[in-house]
């Protein structure tokens, strides 16, 4: 029987659904390396992403030198304390939470915004933003991905980006979006970890989802501190 070129079968449809629901933010990884051609197929996945204009935005440093390594978890360590102090209210709390599996994982990248994005200009004349929104569907690709083989992904924002820039020799007008941790992990979270340390919940889907007005009782989501 040949397959139906449209839909996906129940199975394979549950299967989507799951890695969606399971897919974890993770920041503790085992000391194992990652299996092979893994690496490979996560970047493949990430390519496949859809980018606005066709642009294809994204560009990928993968870090195996060890001192290099070690000077971007310096620069996200600056990040981690300086965010502590500016949480006076919760910076005992923040400080036990673990932001970052940078000097574990076993693979670590980072994502790029590509230089020359100037010269793009069909779906960003008016939201000249949505090159970081095509890195951000990559990188949700490769998240994906990393869950259903079985590795973790952690995305780290805490660094100063023009001092990343500099540590990587990045090109002008190139720009730093996301450090990636990668790598077999000793198990998936049952639940995001700042849900977990008492951070926020998941808000209920009535809460995202209006019909064609922003209705006047619409709430932000709660800042955790």
């Amino acid at each position: 029987m040949s397959r139906d070129p449209v839909t996906f079968s129940e199975d394979e449809r549950a299967a989507i659904y799951r890695v969606i629901r399971e897919r974890r933010d993770m920041r503790h990884f085992s000391s194992e390396p990652m299996p092979p051609g893994v690496l490979e197929r996560l970047i493949e996945a990430a390519h496949w992403a859809p980018s606005v204009g066709y642009m294809q935005p994204w560009r990928f440093l993968r870090i195996t030198d060890a001192v290099l390594r070690q000077h971007i978890h310096d620069l996200v360590e600056a990040e981690r304390q300086a965010t502590a102090a500016a949480l006076p209210s919760r910076n005992e709390e923040f400080q036990q939470v673990k932001i970052e599996g940078i000097m574990d994982c076993a693979e670590l990248l980072v994502a790029v915004l590509m230089p020359g994005r100037e010269q793009h200009s069909v779906g960003r004349r008016t939201l000249p933003e949505m090159d970081l929104a095509s890195v951000a569907c990559a990188i949700q690709n490769m998240w994906l991905a990393a869950r259903a083989e079985g590795v973790g992904l952690g995305w780290v924002s805490f660094f100063e980006p023009q001092a990343l820039a500099q540590l990587l020799a990045l090109p002008e007008g190139a720009r730093p979006v996301g450090i990636l941790c990668l790598g077999p992990v000793p198990e998936f979270y049952p639940r995001p970890m700042f849900e977990d340390a008492g951070w926020g919940q998941r808000l209920p889907v009535a809460e995202i989802m209006f019909e064609n007005r922003w209705p006047e009782d619409a709430q932000p989501t709660p800042a955790a501190y």
